[in-house]
């Protein structure tokens, strides 16, 4: 089992928090996934057809992020969001990227609804998971890089584990060692607001939606709650 906690620091913050935390065992991300090829086929459909497209930097659902990272000293306009990321990336090229059907479930969920998205292969993970602020000294090695290593500054919000950084500037980035791949079996996907009042209908949404992407695929399927009233979710 795996804890997931939010730090009394970070949820007295940011006491709008609300974080999904769907889990899937017994992922099996080697056949194919016509329910997310079809998912992500029809956003880029609205988009080229102009009946759909992804929220940015004006939409309260982003606005808010930004205002988040200019708080614990991040330039969000340098290094952003990821849901800001992705949806200035599909409105440029058109299409979002193909990674693995895991991967692009999540990534369709989160430009769909406006909502930052992540996951950890919790085969990888060392430990319980903490969102916290970084204290300076934690090491970090970004997706794609496995031979770099970055130290977050003191003040940053981060996903931690008792092995490192899983995350950077709260959901920028994910760490390369929890990385997930078509051979991920159990795996831990998270979707976040900071407004729970206003948004916390559409995170329920969106976890109800990354579900039934998943459950064809999976042997099983949850969805744990986190907040500054019920800051400890454990996933089996």
């Amino acid at each position: 089992m795996t804890a997931f906690h939010l730090s009394p620091a970070v949820a007295a913050a940011f006491p709008g928090t609300l974080i999904a935390v769907v889990t899937a065992t017994g992922l099996r991300g080697r056949e194919p996934w016509p329910g997310t090829t079809t998912a992500v086929t029809e956003l880029e459909r609205q988009l080229a057809d102009g009946t759909w497209h992804p929220a940015d930097d004006t939409d309260p659902r982003v606005e808010a992020w930004h205002t988040a990272y200019r708080a614990f000293g991040t330039n969000p306009r340098r290094v952003r969001p990821s849901v800001d990321a992705l949806g200035r990336r599909l409105a440029k090229k058109g299409a979002l990227p193909r990674i693995n059907p895991a991967v692009d479930s999540y990534n369709a969920v989160s430009v769909r609804h406006g909502l930052p998205a992540g996951a950890f292969d919790l085969r990888h993970v060392s430990g319980d998971i903490a969102i916290r602020y970084a204290e300076g000294t934690e090491a970090f090695t970004p997706l794609g890089e496995p031979d770099t290593t970055e130290t977050p500054k003191a003040g940053e919000v981060i996903y931690a584990d008792a092995a490192g950084v899983l995350t950077r500037h709260w959901n920028h980035r994910d760490a390369h060692r929890t990385r997930v791949t078509e051979d991920s079996t159990h795996v831990a996907f998270l979707l976040e607001t900071l407004h729970a009042d206003r948004d916390g209908a559409l995170v329920e949404q969106a976890a109800a939606e990354l579900r039934v992407l998943l459950a064809p695929h999976a042997d099983a399927t949850a969805t744990h709650w986190i907040s500054p009233a019920a800051p400890l979710a454990t996933t089996a």
